[in-house]
Parts: C-alpha cells; sequence; structure tokens
C-alpha cells in the first residue's frame, strides 16, 4: 500500500468539517472552531479539544501531511535592496510585480513520470501539540515527526480516485496551471470548474470570490507549477474581490520574512493568508489568523476556549522544494 493510500484511508476517520487539499493541505481550525458547514480546505482538528480516538487518527494522518520535526533555522532577512523595491501597496502592485519577475524566468521542462516531488516545511505549531499529547496517545502509531516528504510525480491510483475533489496530483497540478488562460476572468472561472465549491454535506456552495481564492490557494500549494503559469495565477488573484496584501513582510513559521495576501472569510472569525518569498515569489506557505476575540464553545463539559484577534490558528511553511529522481533523494 502506497503513502497516498494510507493517507487517504487515515484522513477518512478524521473528524473534518470541511473541504479537503492535497499532500501538505489542510484546512483549517478555524472552521471546526468557527461552526462553518462552507466546503473549503480540509483542516486538522485541535488535538488539545479532539477526542482520543479522534487525535490518533488526525495525528497519524498528520504526520503523513507535512511531517516536521523541528524548524530549520531561520532563513536570513531578504536582502534591504529587494525589500526597498517590494510595493505593498495594494494587491496588483505586489502580485504585478511578482508576476512579471516571474514573465522573465525561464520554463524549466515537466519532470519525467518516474520523478519525485521532495518538500521540506515547518508548523511549529502542530509539534507543539504532538509535544502535548499523552506519551499513551503517541506510542498508538509508528509514524514519527520528519522535516521531509517526498511524493511521486505521476501517480495514476491517486489520479483516478475521486473521492476527493480538490486533491491534484503534482502532474494533474502542473498541466492544470499550465493550460490555464491568460485572461484573469477566465482563469478564475476555470479553475471554479477544477476545484468545485460545496454542496449537500459538504455544506452550501461558496460565494464566487471566497470559492475563487480558495481554488487558486489550493493550486498554489502544488509543486512544480511553471513561472509563467504561477504568473498569471498571481495576477488573477489580484481581481478577487476581497483580496488585500498586508504592508509589510510578516515571519512565517520558518522565521523567514514573506509578503501576505490576504482574504477573510466570508463568515467566521478569521482570515486566510498565502505567503510568498518576497525575493523569488515562489509559493511560501500559509496562515489563518483570528480577527475578532471570540469564544469557542468546547467538547461537553468543557470550558470554552477564548480565541483573540491576532491568534495564528494555522501556520505552515514551505521551506524547501525539487523535482528528483527517487524517492529519499534531496536535492
Amino acid at each position: 500500500m502506497d503513502e497516498m493510500t494510507q493517507l487517504r484511508e487515515l484522513r477518512a476517520d478524521a473528524p473534518v468539517p470541511d473541504r479537503a487539499a492535497l499532500a501538505p493541505g489542510r484546512e483549517r481550525l478555524t472552521d471546526a472552531i468557527a461552526g462553518r458547514n462552507r466546503r473549503t480546505r480540509r483542516l486538522w482538528a485541535d488535538w488539545r479539544v479532539a477526542s482520543l480516538g479522534a487525535v490518533v487518527a488526525i495525528t497519524a494522518a498528520a504526520l503523513f501531511i507535512t511531517q516536521v520535526v523541528d524548524p530549520p533555522a531561520p532563513r536570513p532577512s531578504a536582502p534591504a535592496t529587494v525589500t526597498g523595491d517590494l510595493d505593498l501597496s495594494s494587491p496588483s502592485a505586489a502580485l504585478g510585480r511578482a508576476a512579471d519577475f516571474l514573465d522573465r524566468q525561464e520554463v524549466p521542462p515537466e519532470p519525467r513520470s518516474d520523478q519525485w516531488i521532495y518538500t521540506r516545511g515547518a508548523n511549529a505549531e502542530q509539534e507543539k501539540q504532538w509535544a502535548e499529547l499523552p506519551a499513551e496517545i503517541r506510542e498508538q502509531t509508528s509514524l514519527t515527526y520528519v522535516p521531509d516528504s517526498w511524493i511521486p510525480y505521476d501517480n495514476k491510483a491517486a489520479e483516478n480516485d475521486e473521492s476527493d475533489t480538490d486533491y491534484r496530483t503534482a502532474r494533474e497540478s502542473y498541466r492544470i496551471a499550465a493550460g490555464l488562460p491568460e485572461d484573469p476572468e477566465a482563469l478564475l472561472a476555470e479553475l471554479r470548474k477544477v476545484f468545485p465549491t460545496g454542496s449537500g454535506p459538504d455544506g452550501p456552495p461558496e460565494a464566487k470570490d471566497e470559492h475563487s481564492f480558495r481554488a487558486l490557494s489550493v493550486l498554489l500549494e502544488s509543486y512544480p507549477i511553471p513561472p509563467d503559469a504561477q504568473a498569471r495565477i498571481y495576477r488573477a488573484l489580484a481581481t478577487v474581490g476581497g483580496v488585500e496584501v498586508t504592508d509589510h513582510l510578516i515571519r512565517d513559521a520558518a522565521g523567514r520574512q514573506v509578503i501576505a495576501v490576504t482574504r477573510e472569510y466570508d463568515r467566521g472569525d478569521s482570515r486566510r493568508e498565502i505567503l510568498i518569498d518576497p525575493v523569488d515569489y515562489s509559493y511560501a506557505g500559509e496562515r489563518d489568523v483570528v480577527t475578532r476575540t471570540h469564544e469557542v464553545p468546547g467538547p461537553d463539559g468543557t470550558e470554552p476556549t477564548v480565541l483573540k484577534r491576532g491568534d495564528v490558528l494555522i501556520n505552515i511553511a514551505r521551506t524547501r522544494a525539487a523535482v528528483v529522481d527517487a524517492k529519499g533523494q534531496k536535492p
């Protein structure tokens, strides 16, 4: 049984409130906390308030998804000449500059079907929650934290699995991105078809702009994406209603300074942030941040949890990504 099959079986038992994203993918504690029924990317439940059985299932799934041990050492801040040139005054300014840079990059060849996608990530909050779990829970899984993960570029079994409408293999995502139209409106319409919104038990359909933002964020998590396609994605992202850019660089889970492109959820009290490297404009990770102080009801018989404005619920950094020739190989 391959890892992706194991992952799906493990995730199937986890009490996720909504939608699903691919391999380092997840969304969001905020959906469970806020009690939203809308379809968004699948999230990890908070291990501190989940039932014992749920904790074990989610822990196992999350280990396959992110596989994080110690966050890597922080990258030095972006050079002053780079940050000084950044224009964070608006989404169109920041993302337009990023797109112009990417348009000038050479498009590498598509990976071969026998190659693997290597990624390395950091998720300090998940590591903290893992450390806080009782030893008997940790002992119920043979999985452990490691910082590196590998997925096959070509995974036909996963491509034929239609149980998760947001999951796409690395090859599918590459070709979806490469085939996107230039026009932002047409591009967004295409991605909304590729990553459909919820219905029935998955929750009510998302509004157009929230759906577009989610679809873009799902695709941006994929690796690799041709630079010219990523440029088109960034230009389309700047046109989505409600999208903003933080007017200063923020620190990600690995301690790096990054650009935060944000949008508040239509329902709930948090915003989602897509993080972008300010030097090469690659995808750097994601965050969910509380926008209004509020209480979240706990399980029966427990005190509610107070979430304060500015609390970071999800903080994930991708610190390395590359195409390699074999599982276990590092660039």
